[in-house]
């Protein structure tokens, strides 16, 4: 129920935000309008407005909004014509590689690094890795991406500096597999053909694209799991149920996995969820430095061309991500610790 109130409360922000917000759509789309001939521009802005029903009141364009989003119909993006349900899917996948590899495998180093650090708490180790987490987390993406465009394509040559997928595959795709159709008197088979040197072809081409906006944004992720998961060991290592674990003869590595990350998990957990539901956000900065076709990539661009439609559709659901994932690390709370009850 408090979902329900909070995702109404969340679609109200959304068109109020964007109905507030600087800039007329209709005058960026009116540029290539020749300003010589005043009232024939005036005729073609109204024009624009009754088709995209900016001409209409408050009130109805609140109600068709709303019903709108509740039904999953995003309208038409005001630049590419095209619908904006059809252009998110499409970009959907390289996001969900990117910001979903890489908070997977930020979660998993840091974690695992921010245990290793607590075993050597007050060693050199243990300030080598704080300060650079530290480091790590204030470096500018952009600038970790250059680092990274220099060191790896530029000297050594070994990955792509741009896209997706290889420039090559305009001229024809790899076919990971075909299916062939077999027509009897009584019924309809298929067979599938795979192609193992095409599929190979075809997953090491978006792997090559993807290692280095990948590489940059785990690098950047990683500094703030370390350091979270130091943070949280720390309070819980010197617990009692810890040094009766150790009396026990346990090794250290099951005390600490098993005993001592299992009851500082909860902040992890919190920030991993949220990571989660943050994930369709996309990474605005890296896609811009490698060109990489997500979704940052596309509300970058569509904030440029005052495209509100395409920004009114990802904002919405981005707040429906986090809704999501703060019901999810809610009951992830009382399966882990089962002191937390829900009425």
């Amino acid at each position: 129920m408090y979902s329900f109130v909070l995702l109404i409360i969340v679609i109200f922000l959304n068109f109020a935000i964007f109905k507030s917000m600087p800039g007329d759509p209709v005058q960026f789309l009116m540029q290539p309008w020749s300003k010589d001939a005043p009232e024939a521009r005036r005729e073609q802005e109204q024009l624009l407005r009754d088709l995209w029903g900016f001409g209409e009141s408050f009130d109805v364009q609140l109600v068709k909004y709303i019903r709108n989003l509740l039904m999953w119909n995003f309208g038409t993006s005001y630049i590419e014509k095209k619908p904006v349900i059809t252009m998110m899917g499409a970009r959907l996948p390289y996001t969900l590689l990117l910001i979903g590899g890489a908070t997977i495998l930020s979660i998993i180093f840091g974690v695992i690094v921010g245990i290793i650090v607590i075993q050597k708490r007050g060693s050199i180790l243990d300030s080598g890795a704080v300060t650079g987490s530290l480091v790590m987390g204030s470096l500018p993406t952009f600038w970790l991406g250059l680092v990274f465009l220099m060191v790896f394509y530029t000297i050594l040559h070994w990955f792509p500096n741009k896209g997706a997928f290889p420039d090559s595959w305009a001229l024809g795709w790899p076919v990971p597999y075909s299916v062939d159709s077999a027509y009897t008197s009584t019924s309809l088979s298929a067979v599938f053909t795979f192609n193992m040197m095409d599929t190979w072809t075809f997953i090491a081409g978006y792997l090559q694209h993807l290692f280095l906006p990948l590489l940059t944004l785990t690098v950047f992720f990683t500094g703030g799991w370390i350091l979270l998961t130091r943070a949280t060991m720390l309070d819980v290592v010197t617990e009692d149920y810890i040094v009766t674990a150790r009396a026990k003869g346990l090794t250290e590595r099951s005390v600490l996995f098993k005993h001592a990350l299992k009851n500082a998990s909860l902040p992890i957990i919190t920030s991993a969820a949220l990571s989660f539901g943050f994930l369709l956000t996309g990474a605005i900065i890296t896609e811009t430095v490698f060109t990489y076709p997500g979704l940052g990539a596309w509300t970058w661009q569509a904030i440029q061309v005052l495209d509100y439609t395409v920004l009114m559709a990802i904002f919405y659901i981005i707040s429906i991500c986090v809704i999501i994932a703060n019901i999810v690390a809610d009951l992830l709370y009382g399966v882990i610790d089962p002191r937390i009850k829900y009425g």
